[in-house]
């Protein structure tokens, strides 16, 4: 840009002194063919600077336009890209409340599921020990003497009454501590836990493991006790309940639900690598569950890659 304006200052100043030279006047005697060639050269000299001058203005008029559009294009990308930005953080907070409530649904429906195969594996043996129970009503206790026994029989043990120190008074049944029933424990638990009521929610989940500690809904009932800590935002409490899950019940239908929630109350905790770490090992366990989905959304929304060698 610099040598062009300096080359057209040199011409104009070249053409400047031709258009002085043409100009002044000379005897008659003095115009020789050399002089009136100097003009006629001064002049085409003239001519090319005119040419330059309107070539220059015209092409730095079109550059200059280029720049201008280059820059307003630059201005219209820019707001396009941060539109999108803030589009795409919409939809990821949307879709991460979206499968919050998706989780939760899913859960109930699991319990429910899970409930229908805990029934129907315990009505064989709840109708074996309604049997049993009235077999034990309906016979006569070890201590009462027989009708029609012979003169003079001795009591059974336990003194004259008739009364045994294991079935206590004629007639009576013996006394325990009945477990309550498994299915409606734990469904009640469910309702409670749906219903924000989480201290009697607890109380019956505490039950099912105190009185049934190895049954399937066992491990379910633990990780229900973790919900509980998670919504009332006790995540240290949460991730040592889901760890139970993990440690006891590793073949639970709730493992997978575990570990993606140990996962996200470990980012509550800002506890982001070993938040992540339980995300991508989900992944790897568990490749084809909603919860190992969830958790790829979860990664692909914090921007990280998901990989499939974290260990636990």
């Amino acid at each position: 840009m610099l040598k062009t304006r300096t080359l057209r200052n040199r011409l104009l100043t070249a053409a400047v002194f031709a258009m002085v030279l043409a100009s002044t006047p000379m005897p008659a005697h003095a115009a020789s063919k050399e002089i009136i060639e100097l003009q006629t050269q001064v002049q085409q000299l003239l001519d090319m600077v005119q040419r330059l001058q309107s070539t220059l203005d015209g092409r730095f008029g079109v550059l200059q336009h280029l720049v201008e559009q280059t820059a307003d294009n630059a201005n219209q990308m820019t707001a396009t890209v941060n539109a999108l930005q803030q589009k795409i953080n919409a939809q990821s907070e949307a879709n991460n409340g979206k499968l919050d409530s998706m989780s939760g649904q899913v859960q109930s429906l699991n319990d429910s599921v899970d409930e229908l195969k805990s029934r129907i594996a315990k009505l064989d043996k709840t109708v074996q020990d309604l049997q049993t129970q009235l077999q034990n009503i309906q016979t006569p206790p070890a201590g009462t003497q027989p009708a029609g026994a012979a003169p003079g029989a001795t009591p059974a043990e336990g003194g004259p009454s008739g009364a045994n120190p294991t079935t206590g008074p004629q007639g009576a049944a013996p006394t325990a501590n009945v477990a309550p029933p498994l299915a409606e424990t734990f469904q009640g638990g469910v309702r409670d836990y749906n219903a924000a009521h989480y201290d009697i929610a607890a109380g019956e989940f505490q039950d099912v493991m105190r009185y049934y500690p190895l049954d399937e809904l066992a491990g379910s009932a633990q990780f229900y006790l973790g919900e509980i800590d998670y919504r009332q935002s006790n995540y240290a409490d949460a991730v040592k309940a889901y760890n139970a899950v993990l440690e006891g019940f590793p073949g639970s239908a709730k493992a997978p639900a575990a570990q993606l929630r140990k996962g996200l109350a470990l980012l509550e905790l800002k506890k982001k690598d070993a938040g992540i770490n339980e995300l991508r090992l989900l992944i790897k366990r568990h490749p084809q569950t909603p919860e190992a989905a969830q958790a790829r959304t979860k990664l692909n929304a914090m921007g990280v890659r998901i990989a499939t060698t974290a260990s636990r």
